[in-house]
């Protein structure tokens, strides 16, 4: 059976959650319509999602349409919790973009069109609300066209916009509708057939119109399914209107996938949770093969036994002997499985990343003595989220997470009292940096060579590359040393590039191994493996921080901040006040567009000031200001350079460095 992997997506408020509820009602999975507000939706389970109104965690739910099977997964709308978002995007056939006939175009809209348009993801896009005053239709259009992309076109017509009887239905194929179609599609070939068939005489040209008006809709549901065109469906969620229709589109432009039952087992876990026991549940689609209980498959890189499977079928998942190709599944014993892993085969995936959280913050137990367990509570929400960086500074004796907002904050704190009987408290939230490379630079140690104490060789250059990623290169021969050596120091690499030289992350960087070196495992005089005349893969992962932060002290490192992009929407009249305002806190404005009584400012500020500009903005605009951010970038600080303390042993005091080295190895 065919499946669609399909995705609703959307600004936060924008009716997701309610249009997935229709969906559903509308395929005969649920005969009720649950309310958002009244927190009884199929998707947002957690008590904390249905108390707030906001989906916080990816759900799934499936249901048939004709022949095919549709998974339809509900994503966070706050621009907190993208990091769901992100996983969910390497799983789709196609999506539903959201969007508010009031509200319109968002920040987060925005944000989300561009990732589906570079990951090639066939997307609808539903104008919601068409039944609340204030909404649009045509002017919305235009913004889809002018704010997202050209090829946006209306297949559907709405009579009694922005009332209760508000209803869309399917657009007359007419010449306007033709013409749309032909300025979407930019294609010179359909735009001479389609001047051609309007020419000649009445019978003939009725005729070529036919044979036109067939392969332009032809055409343009090929450019669909390639993402390069979109149809805008209108309707309202809470009503039902238009919801027909959007079904009839989802059935005529997505057509899913089939994959191989018996091909080779690849998939992907995207989501973890755990069972009441305790035991983690991973989530995962599979791309290709068939997993059945009691199989032994391979999962990163080990091995484990599934011991139970849940599938996605009418509305809830129920239990099932085997999983194939297509579908997504809920697993059992999957051991220390994590988000990322792959099963089998690792598949090949769109390559789409959000950037990392701006800001972090201290995590204070209200008990010292619930620290233990609140570092245990910390590490399994880390692994059901790995954007939430949890960082332990033993030193000091603090727990640190990432975060991407203030919401999230308040969304772990109820998560750790709730589910752990844990009570924190927060310190204020701070910007969280990055170091980039601005040169080249490299160090060697050789092994038995003073001052080198390990046994191990190991040269390193590291220099600028473009991106955000850290690329490891070899620049001796594979075949020099055992493989498990160049492993230990790649690892080491990763791991120690997290706090650079003020220790923040490092991003942008190659690092090449120069030189290498071992001493092959030999025996003692008695025949025993000796330690003092072989190396480990302990010396390496030793040496490696020594190495690499003389190389990345002569290389040198700008410490960047992040910066996002602002939209505020606010009364003229209070312009003076808000730009007064901006200066302050560092924001860079854009010149403002003033339409009658209303004015939009946009601009870049940096992270740390977005917060305390939304607190005061309600006070600067008579509460009538609307503030919207998204991160844009990283920019070289100015003014003061900020550090943070590191958490392990700074190898950048070689004394310091190499007494913990020895303490660690001898459990002192």
């Amino acid at each position: 059976m065919r499946t669609l992997n399909l995705g609703i997506l959307a600004h936060v408020d924008a009716g997701k959650t309610s249009l997935t509820e229709r969906l559903l009602q509308a395929a005969g999975v649920i005969e009720e319509v649950g309310s958002v507000d009244a927190g009884s939706t199929r998707t947002d389970s957690l008590d904390l999602e249905r108390r707030r109104g906001i989906t916080i965690k990816s759900a799934v739910v499936s249901f048939a349409l004709g022949g095919t099977t549709v998974n339809l997964i509900d994503t966070p709308g706050h621009p907190d919790f993208i990091a769901e978002v992100e996983r969910v995007l390497n799983l789709l056939d196609g999506a539903v973009l959201v969007v508010s006939a009031v509200e319109g175009v968002q920040a987060q809209t925005r944000v989300l069109y561009r990732a589906l348009r570079r990951l090639g993801v066939p997307t609808l896009v539903f104008v919601n609300k068409i039944d609340r005053a204030g909404a649009r239709a045509d002017s919305l259009l235009a913004d889809l066209v002018a704010k997202l992309d050209p090829a946006m076109v209306a297949v559907d017509a709405v009579d009694g916009l922005g009332t209760a009887a508000a209803e869309s239905k399917p657009r007359v194929r007419d010449t306007a509708f033709a013409e749309g179609l032909l300025e979407a599609l930019l294609d010179e070939h359909l735009l001479e057939s389609y001047l051609a068939s309007t020419g000649g005489t009445a019978e003939a040209s009725g005729m070529s119109h036919v044979a036109h008006d067939a392969a332009l809709h032809s055409a343009f549901e090929a450019r669909v399914a390639l993402a390069e065109a979109h149809p805008v469906h209108f309707g309202s969620a809470i009503t039902g209107a238009g919801i027909e229709g959007l079904i009839d589109g989802i059935r005529r432009f997505l057509t899913g996938s089939e994959g191989d039952p018996q091909g080779p087992l690849s998939g992907t876990v995207f989501k973890i949770e755990r069972g009441p026991a305790g035991d983690r549940i991973a989530y995962a689609r599979l791309f290709s093969g068939t997993v059945a209980v009691r199989d032994r498959v391979p999962v990163g890189d080990r091995e484990a036994k599934v011991t139970a499977l849940s599938v996605f079928e009418d509305g809830v998942d129920r239990p099932h002997p085997r999983v194939e190709a297509g579908r997504i599944a809920k697993l059992w014993g999957l051991g220390e499985v994590r988000i990322g892993d792959a099963i089998g085969r690792p598949p090949k995936l769109r390559t789409e990343h959000f950037l990392r959280p701006a800001l972090e913050t201290v995590v204070v137990p209200a008990r010292e003595g619930d620290r233990p367990a609140l570092h245990t509570a910390l590490t399994q929400l880390a692994e059901q989220d790995p954007l939430i960086g949890l960082r332990h500074d033993e030193t000091r004796r603090e727990l640190s997470v990432s975060l991407y907002g203030e919401v999230q904050k308040e969304v772990i704190g109820a998560t750790l009292a709730e589910e752990h009987g844990l009570e924190v408290d927060f310190r204020e939230s701070t910007v969280i940096c990055v170091e980039r490379v601005t040169g080249t630079g490299a160090a060697v140690e050789f092994i038995a060579k003073a001052p080198n104490p390990f046994l191990a060789t190991v040269g390193l250059r590291v220099e600028p590359s473009p991106g955000h990623g850290i690329d490891f290169r070899l620049g001796v021969e594979l075949g020099s040393m055992p493989f498990a050596f160049f492993k230990a120091v790649e690892e080491t690499v990763h791991d120690q590039l997290r706090e650079g030289l003020r220790g923040w992350q490092v991003e942008g960087v190659t690092v090449t191994m120069t030189h290498s070196g071992y001493w092959a495992r030999q025996s003692s005089a008695h025949g025993g493996f000796d330690k003092n005349m072989s190396s480990t893969a302990g010396d390496f992962r030793a040496l490696v921080p020594l190495v690499l932060m003389e190389a990345l002290r002569q290389a040198g490192t700008v410490v960047c901040e992040p910066l996002h992009r602002f939209r505020i929407e606010l009364p003229a009249a209070d312009l003076g006040g808000v730009l007064a305002a901006l200066t302050k806190l560092r924001a860079v404005p854009e010149p403002p567009q003033i339409r009658g009584g209303r004015a939009t400012i946009e601009g870049t500020i940096p992270a740390e000031a977005v917060h305390g500009l939304g607190q005061r903005l309600p006070g600067l605009t008579s509460g009538e200001g609307v503030l919207e951010s998204v991160f844009e970038r990283h920019e070289p600080v100015s003014g003061a350079v900020p550090s943070r303390p590191r958490t392990d042993a700074n190898p950048l005091d070689r004394d310091a460095y190499l007494l913990a080295v020895v303490r660690r190895v001898s459990g002192r």
